[in-house]
């Protein structure tokens, strides 16, 4: 096990590395602090992910497209000889020194293998993946490769009847073994603030569920969400559909559509779409509930911002209340597969979906505050691990049933994440062990050997993000300590999570880190930040009745008391002022 901080640095001697770790843990970030660091460097890393919906999530493209395999099942030498033969997808490949897969766990050990082949024919080179470095970020315990697909996007919750079907994981392939990654697992958790919840996650994680266990999960039994507008998450897109359909009818008011709008080769924009989490057509009322599908380039909303319509503003798009009381007008946004700075295919859709009720398969990836299950039909390993690994706290959690198949993890991952263990605390005693002189040295040779440059230029891209080593500090000091300068810098929380490419709860953690050491002079170092004193009053008295009762601070009792109406991160900012009164 290792940190985030670790791994970047095993990432950057240039070896070939499987990033992964239990939802929360920071692969993503960990992931963006590598290509932001290999960018301020001169190296571009082909950016790529397993399935559409990983695709879009990550800003680059599915590994199919990307290796022009596209939706082949195997692969012969006249396919090989045709792929060569595509002079873009040549010049592509051999300038790629990085290549990074998302989702690994979704692509299969044939796949895997067909795209090492293009990679060794293509650079003609024998070794692994023609000699590039690869990256496979993801964990194995999330859903698995699925089987008799005739397209690698298409969503494996079709598969019902209680059916199975997965093909071999990558990481039981010939392939794998010769490319021989160094395993980093992450340790750290910044999504579940609830300790027992957690406890729980872990023992199916490691097949160790008990009766204890059960017990917990069944004092969230109800038939019914329990709060109004919650998630609700099933397993098959049957029980989503009727959900959602349901729940639109309900409401009172004229329907507003959005249809998207595509242009490009009509296989890539149907890639696209089925990669897509908006759909086609989007059915709006006033009143409905709604779930953002993507990331917004100035972070005014994230994939799974859940919220309510409350409006149409005069472009006629929607005008959106989140939980927190945010009113936003959420705008079109465009989905596309490039090639170099060619838009082969893009599609266009307002990014939302109505969110009543979305798959488990769909909500990999989110972190939600709370959510209403029905995990009594799941029919595959790990499709009750990932929902259940959704929500931040117990609290947050209702469950209308649940089977047995939703405790089990697939018991060749289970044996294969002792390995993985093992192998990454060799990893971090390894790159723990070097000085920082040799380890400079590694760093700075893998550079040169990718083409890149020693001296390193701050990229800001399109949200204006800078790097997480901020010029003011030259790079030096714990990441406590550049947080600790951004805000003293007059930072709000929101501004200093853009800059450092992070999330907010994870700025929260340093700025209750800073505190908790006296680095920081609360309240005098957050007096820059404006508050809502009376939200904030109301949080105190729920935190003082929690002290009361318990003797603590912990999260879930006082988001018990406070509902949905206000935030995870309201509560820990208030928790911070909070501390600095008693």
């Amino acid at each position: 096990m290792m940190t985030q901080e670790q791994a970047l640095a095993v990432l950057k001697t240039g070896g070939n590395v499987f990033l992964t770790g239990e939802p929360g843990s920071g692969k993503t970030h960990t992931i963006n602090q590598y290509v932001r660091y290999l960018r301020e460097h001169g190296i571009e890393p082909a950016i790529t992910a397993s399935t559409g919906i990983a695709a879009t999530h990550i800003g680059g493209s599915t590994i199919h497209s990307w290796s022009g395999i596209g939706i082949r099942r195997d692969i012969t030498e006249y396919d090989l000889d045709h792929i060569t033969q595509n002079e873009k997808l040549v010049r592509r490949m051999r300038d790629t020194r990085v290549l990074i897969v998302d989702e690994i766990s979704m692509l299969s050990a044939a796949t895997f293998g067909m795209v090492d082949a293009v990679c060794r024919a293509v650079r003609g080179e024998e070794r692994a993946f023609g000699g590039i470095q690869v990256v496979l970020v993801g964990d194995f315990f999330q859903l698995p490769p699925i089987s008799r697909r005739d397209d690698p996007q298409e969503d494996p919750t079709i598969f019902d009847e209680g059916k199975s079907p997965h093909e071999q994981f990558a990481y039981e392939s010939g392939v794998w073994r010769l490319l021989n990654p160094l395993t980093c697992y992450l340790s750290e958790q910044h999504r579940q603030e609830d300790s027992d919840f957690l406890a729980l996650l872990s023992h199916i994680r490691r097949g160790e569920i008990e009766d204890d266990d059960r017990a917990l999960l069944e004092t969230r039994h109800t038939t019914a969400p329990t709060r109004s507008g919650t998630t609700q998450l099933f397993s098959h897109n049957a029980d989503v559909d009727r959900i959602n359909e349901r729940e639109l009818a309900a409401v009172k008011g004229t329907s507003k559509i959005f249809q998207m709008t595509s242009r490009g080769a009509k296989n890539l924009v149907e890639t696209l779409k089925r990669g897509c989490l908006s759909p086609e057509t989007l059915t709006l009322k006033i009143g409905a509930r709604i779930m953002c599908t993507r990331n917004d380039i100035n972070r005014t909303y994230v994939n799974g911002t859940i919220g309510t319509v409350i409006g149409f503003a005069a472009s006629g798009f929607p005008i959106i209340k989140t939980q927190t009381g945010r009113e936003l007008v959420i705008g079109e946004e465009t989905w596309s597969i490039t090639e170099g700075n060619k838009v082969l295919a893009s599609i266009t859709q307002i990014p939302m979906r109505l969110a009543w009720s979305i798959t488990v398969h769909k909500s990999q990836g989110m972190s939600l505050d709370a959510a209403h299950m029905d995990l009594s039909h799941c029919f595959e390993y790990g499709q009750g691990y990932v929902a259940l690994s959704r929500v931040r706290t117990l609290a947050g959690l209702t469950l209308a049933g649940i089977n047995e198949r939703a405790l089990e993890v697939h018991p060749d991952v289970l044996e294969a994440d002792k390995r993985f263990r093992i192998h990454s605390e060799k990893v971090r005693d390894r790159i723990h062990s070097l000085s920082h002189q040799d380890r400079d040295l590694l760093h700075s040779n893998f550079i040169r050997a990718a083409g890149g440059r020693l001296t390193a230029t701050p990229v800001v891209n399109a949200s204006h993000s800078l790097s997480n080593s901020s010029p003011k500090n030259g790079g030096r000091g714990s990441t406590y300590e550049v947080t600790k300068e951004l805000l003293r810098q007059k930072n709000s929380l929101e501004e200093i999570a853009q800059l450092r490419l992070m999330t907010l709860g994870t700025i929260l953690s340093h700025v209750e880190k800073l505190a908790e050491d006296k680095k920081i002079d609360i309240p005098a170092d957050l007096s820059h930040i404006e508050f809502d004193a009376d939200r904030i009053e109301v949080i105190n008295d729920a935190l003082g009745k929690v002290l009361e009762k318990s003797g603590g601070l912990s999260l879930s009792p006082v988001k018990a008391i406070l509902g949905d109406t206000f935030s995870f991160e309201e509560i820990r900012v208030a928790r911070i002022l909070f501390g600095s009164r008693n």
